[in-house]
């Protein structure tokens, strides 16, 4: 696990933070006649913190339906021999997402070796609600300040909310495995399920 997430790591942070352009030239004056656009809602108190918690959200309620989606009988089931069983991938998910949160606000891990020890759909989806929870109320304490702080994550040192993008990297990665598992027994994935279609007049 430690070289996969170590992997995660490398990919999230080698990410350019900046990206340079031309510089636009300056859009001409309104006539004095025209009124002033509205202001624009203020940001949040926290925006980096809610960003952050925005994105996770979406990426962990696609894991949680990936894991409903499955039928029990298909929780076992593996592609190939050398990789993880479906189940094995929603209790993976669960202890990375309680490792990293944790660690995030300076907390000592309260679940572990899920992967492991549980084997049924209902007790594997249920640790993952639970570590999902977990990360949600995570984000209660912290702010964009306490997010800067640095603490040591295997050998590196990194902003506590960089935790937070790399269990958001790591979840969205096995999500992409656990659609392909259902795909291959015709299953369609929660991100690709149909979107009703808007109300006519």
């Amino acid at each position: 696990m430690n070289k996969r997430l170590g992997f995660v790591f490398v990919a999230v942070v080698a990410v350019p933070v900046a990206m340079f352009g031309q510089e636009k030239p300056a859009a001409p004056a309104a006539p004095a006649t025209q009124s002033a656009p509205a202001a624009q809602a203020a940001p949040p108190a926290n925006p980096i913190t809610a960003s952050e918690r925005g994105f996770y959200s979406f990426v962990s309620t696609a894991v949680v339906g990936a894991a409903q989606k499955m039928p029990e009988e298909n929780y076992s089931f593996k592609p190939t021999p050398d990789v993880r069983a479906f189940g094995q991938i929603v209790g993976h998910v669960a202890d990375a997402s309680y490792m990293f949160c944790s660690q995030a606000i300076g907390e000592a891990n309260p679940a572990k070796d899920i992967e492991k020890t549980k084997t049924s759909k209902a007790d594997l989806v249920a640790a993952l609600k639970d570590s999902v929870a977990y990360c949600n109320k995570s984000f209660d304490s912290m702010t964009d300040t306490k997010g800067s702080e640095m603490v040591k994550f295997f050998n590196f040192n990194i902003a506590r909310l960089t935790l937070y993008s790399i269990n958001s990297a790591h979840t969205d990665e096995h999500y992409g495995n656990m659609v392909t598992y259902l795909r291959i027994k015709g299953i369609v994935p929660p991100t690709s399920e149909t979107q009703p279609a808007p109300a006519t007049k």
